[in-house]
């Protein structure tokens, strides 16, 4: 066992040598240590293992080690090493950056912001997520934010994995997390929900936005379960200034069912990164929280609720993939309905999609190309309204479509980018048909089968001959 009040620099534990200490957290001591062979800096985590110490301290280093072990990207620490209950510790990358916790004293911050710092913390939950773990203490100190503006989170002792025993569901009847980030159904001792975290990150934002906490900091279960049937104040009544679009993805963020909540972290962090689309709801104008009927209505349903259904972190991201329909507005109308004939069957089996509609307007490389049409209309806007129009027969909810034209001189990159950027599951496009100019140059549908990181299913017309590709 590891005295930690004994522990100095220059000590060697396990060929790791003790630099320096650093600040200790709430269960662990924290050392930068050095080893042959290792260029990272590095950081060696040791659990405050003492007589009388919590047990979640033994439990949920038990689960951090078996969790990050597995774990990989940047969005978390290298896992090095890890000790024995003999020798308690893990040994980890140490994260050049500042904890996201040092930026709260500067809070309410400027929407901009607040969306940029969101629109990262669920770019590196999206990563976890992927590798079926569930971080379940989401909160600024959790957070590490690099010189380059990525998250990267740290401290899984409270995670889930699917793949891995749960140990603290095991061994505690008792909801466990952090009063003021825990999500409902975390208080409902579940916790199997990704969406857990979107909640949390909601709470965050919250706070960076205003400065005020939605839930205040409840220390006991009791005033934990309050947020089952009590819904926050609105950021605007503390913050005049937060916009209606960060209202509507905070709000949303923060619904007491998960199934009213952002289906993904991708599809929240898409909405981030484009605030211009998201669709406004009664949650963008409220001034003032939900009516004791609400109230009243909910937590009679909180009494009779049954037990929640486990659901594993793969197969929620399974239900609410991000579409991406890349549309040629130039090709005839039977490709057209063909491919919106594939949408709708795709969207039937993933109901929670969301689903962007793109077109690309092709533009010259050398040559500056007109600002309007022969009719003075401006090119670019009048793609966005045959856009809106071409899907507005969608089976599609207005809060999970958004409408996309970008100016390129190359269609296939452009769509290609844009679903490396915005983790696109999957790509619906038209391809026109053969012609010898198109087996010549290539065909846009081609490059991009070639070339994107997702699913594509091309669509073709019955009868085709044309020589252009989907950039219309």
């Amino acid at each position: 066992m590891i005295n930690v009040r004994s522990l100095a620099a220059g000590q060697v534990i396990d060929g790791f040598r003790l630099e320096q200490q650093l600040d200790p957290g709430g269960m662990a001591d924290f050392w930068r240590v050095s080893h042959d062979g290792e260029a990272l800096p590095l950081i060696m985590k040791i659990p405050l293992l003492r007589r009388g110490e919590d047990p979640l301290t033994i439990v949920g280093f038990e689960q951090e080690q078996m969790i990050l072990s597995r774990l990989s990207g940047p969005h978390v620490p290298r896992f090095v090493a890890a000790g024995d209950f003999e020798r308690p510790y893990i040994v980890m990358e140490l994260v050049p950056g500042r904890s996201l916790k040092t930026l709260l004293d500067r809070a309410p911050l400027p929407a901009a912001e607040v969306a940029h710092i969101g629109a990262e913390i669920a770019e590196a939950l999206h990563s976890i997520h992927r590798q079926h773990v569930t971080h379940l203490d989401v909160k600024p100190s959790n957070v590490i934010l690099r010189d380059d503006g990525s998250a990267v989170l740290i401290d899984f002792g409270l995670s889930r994995h699917d793949q891995l025993p749960d140990l603290i569901a095991e061994e505690f009847d008792e909801p466990v997390g952090t009063g003021a980030y825990v999500a409902p159904e975390q208080v409902r001792r579940f916790r199997g929900d990704p969406r857990s975290d979107i909640f949390s990150l909601g709470v965050t934002m919250y706070f960076l936005a205003t400065g005020e906490r939605p839930f205040g900091e409840p220390e006991r279960e009791a005033e934990w379960r309050r947020r089952l049937w009590r819904d926050p104040y609105p950021p605007s009544r503390w913050n005049p200034l937060v916009p209606p679009w960060l209202q509507e993805i905070i709000l949303r963020c923060l619904e007491i069912e998960p199934d009213a909540r952002y289906s993904s972290a991708a599809q929240l962090r898409f909405d981030l990164q484009h605030p211009d689309g998201v669709a406004l709801t009664e949650r963008a104008a409220r001034r003032d929280r939900d009516g004791p009927l609400t109230v009243l209505s909910r937590w009679l349903k909180v009494r009779n609720a049954p037990p929640l259904r486990m659901r594993s972190v793969a197969g929620v991201l399974d239900r609410s993939p991000i579409v991406m329909a890349a549309i040629d507005l130039s090709a005839a109308d039977d490709l057209g309905d063909a491919l919106a004939a594939a949408l709708r069957r795709v969207l039937a089996t993933v109901p929670d999609a969301r689903l962007a509609c793109v077109n690309v307007l092709k533009v010259s490389r050398l040559a500056l190309d007109p600002m309007e049409d022969a009719k003075g209309r401006n090119p670019h806007l009048q793609r966005l309204v045959e856009l809106k129009h071409w899907a507005r027969p969608l089976p599609v909810d207005p809060e999970r479509i958004t409408y996309h034209v970008f100016e390129s001189p190359d269609p296939a990159a452009a769509i290609v980018d844009y679903a490396r950027n915005n983790h696109v599951d999957h790509i619906v496009m038209g391809a026109r048909g053969s012609s010898p100019l198109r087996r010549y140059l290539g065909s846009v549908s081609a490059q991009v089968v070639a070339q994107a990181p997702c699913t594509v299913t091309v669509v073709r017309r019955p009868r085709a001959t044309d020589e252009a590709g989907p950039e219309g």
